[in-house]
């Protein structure tokens, strides 16, 4: 076995990443243009992310969180592909946890799998209206102080818990507040 000798003067540090962390956008992605997913690639590159995760959703989970029908998770899956191809940016993974499954899976799931593959730090790229959903989840106040929200949109109505960790999100293309 040979080994790769590096010499370095002496006090070196390797310089500091420039990119780092994770930018997860959970949708269903049935409402969501290509503008939107411009949208949240240009929020990733801005605010130097190293990965932007596009998280769909199965439509068990889509059931179970808003009553709403979806189209088969394969053909939302394969838009995103899609759009993923036509970007060319090899920074964008489209997860597919939940097409393996082929289940309802809880969010909390889909966190602890998503903190375990991907570099932290964590921020959830989501919809005003999934933000409000997440933030009626038992589980939020033990999620929202590991991760950061950041919102496509301003709500139109903030759930109180959303409200009460405001320090912990902002919305997409304002300037953060000091």
């Amino acid at each position: 076995m040979k080994r790769d000798i590096q010499n370095v003067p002496y006090g070196y540090e390797p310089p500091a990443a420039e990119r780092k962390g994770t930018l997860v956008f959970y949708d269903s992605f049935e409402h969501i243009t290509d503008r939107d997913l411009e949208q949240a690639a240009r929020t990733a590159t801005e605010r130097k992310f190293t990965k932007l995760v596009l998280y769909p959703l199965h439509e068990e989970t889509v059931r179970r969180m808003s009553k709403e029908p979806v189209a088969a998770f394969y053909k939302r899956e394969d838009r995103l592909h899609e759009w993923k191809r036509e970007q060319g940016r090899p920074f964008i993974i489209v997860e597919s946890l939940e097409g393996k499954r082929k289940k309802y899976t809880p969010l909390d799931s889909a966190l602890r799998h998503i903190s375990e593959v991907y570099p932290s730090p964590y921020f959830l790229y989501l919809t005003p209206e999934t933000a409000n959903q997440f933030a009626s989840y038992a589980s939020f106040e033990e999620w929202i102080v590991k991760l950061r929200l950041i919102l496509s949109a301003a709500p139109a109505y903030v759930h109180p818990r959303l409200e009460k960790f405001r320090h912990r999100w902002d919305i997409a293309g304002e300037e953060k507040r000091e």
